[in-house]
């Protein structure tokens, strides 16, 4: 079934909040019309009888209405723990000059209300969910939990974060050390969820795999969504004229046509993302790509199959 939202409590919501009950609500109806229709959006907090087992916990309501034996879950078996991870180093601010309530996206943006989209829909589904902010330094990290209070709070650090879409302040790129640092604090055996670009200026790319291999410890599971402006980042879809492209980092400018390096930026982005697939492959992360231009849809759509392998992992 479709989320109800509430409509006499859409006063008390944020925009942002809003705009992900929205989102969630849309991609749950579409999956009922689309080919994936069957496919479970509604995580039951019930799980199959085993022949032999203790009947303390047998849903006999249950029992009478469908004829089917089902035991009560409890809430350390239901609830998922999931922690989810934003990236705000300058590149993702690209492209510039995005405002934070007009229609335009950029990977900070787009991040943002992916994140906000998925504690959405963990809301619903009364699990767990906890929230890191950073680039060279945690500006945010809290522990997972479930609790009203502490939802609200994670909307409003999206929110302030939301402010900021568009001026990249030169933050730093070295993310290598605060996905340590972040990797040590999350609760064993959780789902972690990063938006990020993974563009560490740091250039020793083993130092960033081995980050992301720490966060494969204490039995985590990893989704990384590769965020990317792809016609811009990937395709270099610019015109055939002299541009004048700024590092977000320094603020650094250099005047090119794009037509003059066009071979040799294929050649190093290629390189550089078959690594950062093949690495997640063998650190059995996740590997999505997420650009900017496709929507959420493709997100909420790999949480649930993430969520669905787990559940299926734990029968």
């Amino acid at each position: 079934m479709p989320i109800n939202i509430d409509r006499r409590q859409i006063q008390n919501l944020s925009r942002l909040e809003l705009l992900a009950k929205q989102a969630v609500e849309g991609f749950i109806t579409g999956m009922h019309k689309s080919p994936f229709h069957g496919f479970s959006v509604e995580f039951a907090e019930h799980r199959q009888y085993n022949s032999g087992e203790s009947t303390r916990h047998l849903d006999w309501k249950l029992l009478a209405r469908t004829d089917k034996h089902f035991v009560k879950r409890y809430e350390e078996e239901t609830n998922l723990r999931c922690q989810i991870l934003i990236d705000t180093s300058s590149s993702m601010y690209f492209p510039g000059g995005v405002k934070p309530d007009g229609p335009e996206l950029n990977k900070l943006k787009f991040s943002i209300y992916g994140a906000a989209a998925l504690i959405d829909l963990l809301r619903n589904q009364r699990d767990a969910v906890g929230l890191s902010i950073f680039s060279d330094k945690i500006d945010v990290n809290t522990k997972a939990a479930s609790s009203g209070s502490h939802i609200n709070y994670l909307f409003n650090e999206l929110e302030k974060l939301l402010e900021s879409v568009g001026e990249s302040q030169g933050k730093k790129t070295f993310v290598t050390d605060t996905l340590h640092e972040i990797a040590e604090s999350v609760h064993r055996r959780s789902l972690v969820v990063i938006f990020s670009d993974m563009l560490d200026n740091s250039e020793k790319s083993d130092e960033l795999f081995s980050a992301l291999q720490h966060l494969k410890h204490n039995k985590h599971e990893v989704i990384l969504f590769h965020v990317t402006d792809k016609s811009k980042e990937e395709l270099f879809e610019f015109e055939n004229r002299p541009y004048t492209f700024t590092d977000l980092e320094s603020g650094q400018e250099i005047k090119v046509n794009p037509a003059d390096v066009r071979d040799i930026y294929f050649e190093n982005m290629k390189k550089f993302k078959t690594d950062l697939k093949l690495k997640c492959g063998a650190y059995q992360i996740d590997f999505v790509e997420a650009d900017i231009h496709e929507g959420f849809n493709h997100i909420l759509l790999q949480y649930f199959i993430k969520r669905q392998k787990m559940n299926a992992g734990t029968r």
